[in-house]
Order: C-alpha cells, then sequence, then structure tokens
C-alpha cells in the first residue's frame, strides 16, 4: 500500500519505519516545512507536505491537536478515496484549552471537523514504546491489543489489516463518537491490554471521570519513570 504521514514525531516515525520494514511505499511530511524533518530517524520518503497528498492509499497524521486546522488546506486536496486515519489525542496542557472539547465533544469527532473529512481513529492508545517494541505475530499468547474507531466499516477494517500486521490485535471500539471510550483517561488508554482486556476495558470507561484520571497522571508523571511504570501509573489510575 502507499501511505503519506504528516508528522515526524515519535508515533509518526515509528510507524513510518514499521510500514518500509514491512514492504509499503512511504512518504513523510512535517506540517510545516520540509527542513524540519532534517536529523530526524524516518523512514520512507521525506517531502513536503503539499506533496504528501499525492499517489496515496492512506494518509495517517500524526500532530499535536492544535495544529490540525492549519493542515486543512492540504486535507482538502486530497482524493476523496484516501483513507484519513488519526494518531492524535487531546493535552489541554500541550493543545491550550480547546472549548468545544472542554465542552464534551469527542476529541476525534473534533478533528474530523477541522479536517473536514471523516476519520479513522487509530494507534491512539499505545505508547510510542509499545508501538516500536512489543509487536508480535499474530495467534501470540497475551498479544497487545490496539483500538480502532471509525464510521466508515469497509475504511475501518483495511486499517484493523493494518495494525494486525505491524503486530497487534485490533479491537473495533464503535465510531468515531464511541472514540471517547479510548481517549486519555479511560481504562483503555496506554494499558497495554490483550483484545479480551481491552473490549472490557472500552466498557468499563467513564466519561465524568476520564478528564479528571487523565490530569491525575500528568501530575504524577515525572522524567525518571520507566515505561513499565508508566504502563502500571495508568492502569492503576484509570481502573480507580
Amino acid at each position: 500500500m502507499r501511505f503519506g504521514i504528516i508528522g515526524a514525531g515519535p508515533i509518526g516515525t515509528i510507524i513510518s519505519k514499521k510500514l518500509v520494514k514491512n514492504g509499503h511505499d512511504v512518504k513523510i511530511a512535517d506540517a510545516r516545512e520540509i527542513e524540519r524533518l532534517e536529523g530526524k530517524e524516518i523512514a520512507g520518503i521525506p517531502v513536503s507536505v503539499e506533496d504528501v497528498i499525492t499517489n496515496i492509499d492512506v494518509l495517517i497524521i500524526s500532530i499535536p491537536l492544535h495544529v490540525m486546522p492549519s493542515i486543512r488546506n492540504i486535507v482538502d486536496k486530497a482524493g476523496e478515496e484516501i483513507i484519513i486515519v488519526d494518531t492524535s489525542n487531546y493535552y489541554p496542557f500541550r493543545d491550550n484549552k480547546i472549548e468545544e472539547i472542554e465542552n464534551g465533544m469527542v476529541e476525534s469527532v473534533w478533528v474530523s471537523n477541522q479536517l473536514g473529512r471523516p476519520i479513522i481513529k487509530a494507534f491512539s492508545n499505545l505508547l510510542a514504546y509499545t508501538l516500536e517494541n512489543k509487536g508480535t505475530p499474530e495467534g501470540t499468547s497475551g498479544r497487545i491489543a490496539m483500538t480502532i474507531a471509525g464510521n466508515d466499516l469497509s475504511q475501518k477494517h483495511i486499517i484493523m489489516d493494518l495494525v494486525n500486521e505491524l503486530g497487534f490485535d485490533a479491537v473495533d471500539s464503535g465510531s468515531l463518537t464511541d472514540s471517547w471510550r479510548q481517549q486519555p483517561g479511560t481504562p483503555a488508554y496506554c494499558t497495554e491490554l490483550t483484545k479480551e482486556e481491552l473490549t472490557k476495558a472500552l466498557k468499563k470507561a467513564d466519561a465524568e471521570k476520564a478528564t479528571f484520571l487523565r490530569d491525575k497522571v500528568i501530575e504524577k508523571f515525572s522524567a525518571g519513570l520507566s515505561h513499565k511504570d508508566i504502563v502500571n501509573l495508568n492502569r492503576e489510575t484509570y481502573n480507580s
């Protein structure tokens, strides 16, 4: 398949490496200018953001939420047949407070509105380390699972197959409106669960508690935490 990626942060670069390793054609762009890719460990072909949407099947957007409105003009030029995947999560300390989300709009619905296109929500409930290092072959006992949300079933199934190819079980988490169940602050978020565990975690999500629990984790977060520490912190807090 042919992929374009906007965003060369940890998630975007890891996805690019895994896709290239699996034989896919990949182009990657910074949301601002191509020079910002210099010195980064990326796979695929570095291109301008204007060129990243040409001759692709899937566009993966991996940028902070507050940057989303700035790429609307690029997405407007993408072919209608292109599947658009959003990997982002909302954090007010980074994205500034977005009033619609603060007032209850689902993060991915807001992103879809900003881009003016339907999207598939994926690669958003695993830590970068997990995505890079913990993928395993299909059928492996204890295989970690990833949530996939969206309104277009055919597009969602394509991305679910891709997730499986990259080393993770895929769990259909419902429509885009349902994707709040995998947002930060919920039991499904960055807790490294199996398919069965993740399915149960989605059902346990509490919209009223999620924001509080998300911020509680941020307060406890420190630079000295190991990956295992972070997963355990998430598990303990989001299941409280």
